[in-house]
């Protein structure tokens, strides 16, 4: 693909996850679509590469910045569902199973509990629900975290094979791009 075509797709399909970021003055899209704007990037790295996907993500997020209106919606699509879908095609090229979900985990845990940190000690989340209903249930929210993730994990790799087999062959073919 030239370099035109490089540009003008990641610019699309930034323009359309800054769009799905600008949408979280919905009070009900606070998760769903920082997630939903991370996965709008991966016809770019399937098309192009990874590492030209972070740059495309970096200006996403700087974007989200100043134009999304929920605080949360920000911190996490920067913090986690941004890179998310770049760093899964990285890490499923390893070979042990195992070591790819604990890095998966282990990234998501790091990543969401350090932005609620962020917004609880940083931007001044009120927390007193939380703190009132006691560590237990803060544990049973990081668990529910964690299963949500996993279906998040397994629902991108439906995305992924959906694409693969349905649009990337008009992309491959729109481009002049040898398909896979």
């Amino acid at each position: 693909m030239r370099q035109t075509g490089k540009v003008a797709l990641g610019g699309v399909l930034g323009a359309l996850s800054l769009t799905f970021m600008l949408l979280t003055f919905f009070p009900f899209g606070t998760y769903a679509l920082p997630a939903i704007s991370g996965a709008v990037l991966i016809p770019f790295v399937i098309e192009i590469n990874a590492s030209s996907g972070w740059l495309v993500y970096a200006a996403v997020a700087i974007l989200s910045l100043f134009i999304s209106p929920d605080m949360e919606a920000k911190l996490l699509f920067i913090s986690f569902f941004g890179y998310y879908p770049i760093l899964k095609s990285l890490l499923e090229r390893l070979k042990k199973r195992w070591l790819e979900w604990l890095l998966k985990i282990t990234v998501f845990n790091v990543a969401i509990i350090t932005s609620y940190f962020l917004l609880l000690f940083v931007f001044g989340l009120d927390a007193d629900e939380i703190v009132q209903s006691g560590k237990y249930f803060v544990y049973g929210i990081i668990a529910a975290g964690n299963f949500v993730f996993i279906i998040y994990d397994m629902a991108l790799t439906n995305v992924i094979s959906l694409y693969l087999r349905t649009l990337h062959p008009r992309v491959a073919k729109m481009f002049k791009l040898k398909t896979r």
